[in-house]
């Protein structure tokens, strides 16, 4: 059991773990099943209209798909292979897919080692090997099964499968460098104006908490340049993806993805569809000797936000030199909370940089979680209130 939760808390966190590594087990099945939906839809068609669907192609555009599928499962296989390093027990059985792309059957229904630095603490601090928009918090899917029975991963599910493989292209990748570069520089350039009278071989006193940090790699960028960085994740999709791309990688465009075959929709060709992406486009271990780099698995709220500032377990207060925020605080059920939280744990003269929009995802939520959402302004005025300084 995981320390500080309840036994019921720890059997949620346990199963819905467990699906997790389950979706990813079951994504070519899932998938090939998909695409195979469209080899039936064709073959409903008059011969005369197969015959010229397949003067284009279109039945090779189909086996090619399938190729990918199949090259992106074993990509997640591989990030899926090691779920005990989280702490939890995995029932194997369960998990099993069978890959097939011959499935008559439609998809469910949509259900609505960095050396010596290497830590990747799980939720309430427990110390595994490790080193980050969407960033922020996930919602778990609805109806979370005993681990002890077989659980079908739904189209809520696969979505975030498909959303992690398409966040490995902006982090991680070359092509998603202008992309990920319009987010994450402002951020940096910002923190070294901020730490401009400090000498580059001392940012390492520095501390920088980066929440909601996804596949890691804003945190991993401000580690590089030589903070003392720590990210926060709460999305086990995120966790062990960034675990794997952060230590289980050694080359630069080691493993090959397409991120892009799961919809045929807006193409403007079938390369379009089927265009690889290599990963990583820097190697992970590129971090300066000394290096202080960490990921930490777990809600913002409970990890940092405790209110007992005089318990002896209280060690975020005031402890953060700055906290970088990039597409997170929309994922706050109660934005004051949030912001009290980041004004609690900032060093005095500490900064606070955060870039992202304000699209609350709990906004019309149908699993009764409270939602305040805050305009632009709203949200500067109680910054102010909570005592902020608003520089922009």
């Amino acid at each position: 059991m995981v320390p500080g939760l309840s036994p019921e808390d720890a059997r949620e966190e346990q199963s819905a773990f467990q699906n997790v590594i389950t979706t990813f087990r079951h994504y070519a099945s899932y998938t090939l099943t998909s695409n195979n939906r469209r080899r039936k839809d064709f073959f409903t068609l008059p011969l005369e209209d197969q015959a010229l669907l397949d003067s284009l192609g279109y039945k090779q555009k189909l086996a090619q798909v399938d190729e990918a599928i199949l090259a992106n499962a074993e990509f997640l296989n591989q990030i899926a292979s090691n779920p005990e390093i989280f702490g939890h027990d995995v029932d194997e059985e369960s998990t099993e897919a069978v890959v097939s792309g011959s499935e008559d059957r439609e998809p469910p229904a949509a259900a609505h080692d960095h050396g010596a630095n290497d830590v990747h603490a799980h939720p309430h601090s427990h110390p595994h090997s490790h080193s980050h928009g969407s960033h922020g918090h996930s919602h778990r899917s609805p109806g979370h099964a005993s681990p002890k029975k077989s659980y079908r991963p739904s189209e809520f599910d696969m979505d975030k499968l498909r959303s992690t493989l398409k966040q490995f292209v902006r982090d991680w990748s070359e092509e998603g460098r202008d992309e990920r570069e319009a987010s994450y520089k402002p951020m940096r350039d910002a923190l070294l104006q901020h730490f401009s009278d400090i000498p580059e071989h001392e940012r390492h006193n520095f501390r920088v908490l980066v929440p909601g940090a996804g596949l890691g790699r804003l945190a991993f960028d401000v580690a590089r340049l030589g903070f003392t960085c720590q990210g926060n994740e709460f999305s086990h999709y995120m966790l062990l993806s960034s675990f794997f791309i952060l230590n289980r990688t050694d080359a630069v465009n080691q493993h090959t993805i397409y991120p892009y075959v799961h919809s045929f929709s807006n193409l403007r060709s079938k390369d379009a569809l089927l265009r690889p992406v290599k990963i990583p486009d820097i190697l992970p271990s590129d971090l300066l000797p000394g290096s202080n780099f960490s990921l930490v698995a777990g809600d913002f709220e409970e990890i940092y936000g405790m209110q007992d500032e005089s318990d002896a377990n209280e060690p975020h207060s005031g402890q953060w030199d700055a906290i970088l925020t990039c597409f997170f605080i929309d994922t706050a059920k109660n934005i004051v909370n949030y912001l009290r939280i980041l004004h609690k744990i900032l060093a005095p003269g500490g900064v606070w940089i955060n870039l992202g929009p304000l699209l609350w995802h709990f906004e019309n939520n149908t699993s009764n979680d409270p939602s305040i959402e805050l305009d632009l302004e709203e949200v500067k005025e109680l910054a102010r209130k909570i005592g902020f300084d608003i520089k922009v």
